[in-house]
């Protein structure tokens, strides 16, 4: 299982938040570069980076960062937040994106993001399941949906997506362990699915169960950030 390190950029800074709150914010470095230099020091070679600022605003803000991240390091990014227009989607690759990610615009403009599937090929693109309560969340976790997360996924997959990222909301910044129980169920209905779990990871225990459950990646920020993961440990387990 790849371990996939989480940098969540607000104002040009690292961040966390605790379940998509904006209110609870903390910064734990002013520069993302030096976190990804960190990452890329102990031999990953993913990096999930989420532009805060432009997934409220609607339209990509930190462009910076990535550009910093992609001309400084080898990582492989997949940069994800306020990705709505297709100049917007070229400007990210073209940055040094590997992979788009892709939310809210799947759900609410299903036709563009096809078009996107068919011109650039399904491959550039990480599709993020944002959950609460097995139903589809949007707009930074805003709002709330009634599209089944089993439903949302499939109709992708069936459009040649391959990798998802799933977010429990209810887990995400707490801490509390992941969604063991809902990546169980997705990858029993999707057993092909390059699954990535997202949110709720605290240690390096919970990171064998998702492995053991057969989850392909893993995305790891907050327990990183508040030392319940040690950087060792995680080379170790890469």
């Amino acid at each position: 299982m790849q371990i996939i390190p989480a940098i969540d950029i607000i104002e040009g800074k690292c961040v966390r938040l605790t379940e998509g709150d904006y209110a609870q914010k903390k910064i734990y470095n002013e520069d993302p570069l030096e976190v990804a230099k960190a990452f890329e020091g102990i031999g990953l070679m993913r990096l999930h980076l989420v532009d805060l600022d432009g997934a409220k605003a609607g339209q990509v803000v930190n462009w910076k960062v990535l550009e910093k991240i992609a001309n400084n390091t080898e990582l492989k990014i997949d940069f994800g937040g306020g990705i709505k227009t297709e100049a917007t989607l070229k400007t990210v690759l073209d940055t040094g994106a590997s992979y788009a990610t892709i939310g809210s615009l799947a759900v609410k403009n299903e036709l563009l993001f096809q078009e996107w599937i068919a011109r650039f090929g399904a491959k550039v693109f990480m599709l993020g399941a944002d959950v609460l309560e097995e139903k589809i969340a949007i707009g930074g976790w805003l709002e709330k949906t009634e599209i089944s997360v089993f439903d949302f996924m499939k109709s992708y997959i069936d459009k040649g997506v391959k990798q998802i990222f799933c977010t429990d909301i209810k887990k995400d910044g707490k801490l509390e362990g992941p969604s063991i129980e809902l990546y169980q169920k997705i990858i029993e209905q999707f057993p092909a699915l390059h699954l990535i779990a997202s949110g709720g990871v605290s240690s390096l225990d919970d990171l064998i169960e998702l492995e053991e459950i057969g989850c392909s990646a893993a995305i790891v920020g907050k327990a990183i950030y508040e030392n319940k993961i040690t950087i060792s440990e995680l080379a170790n387990f890469n």
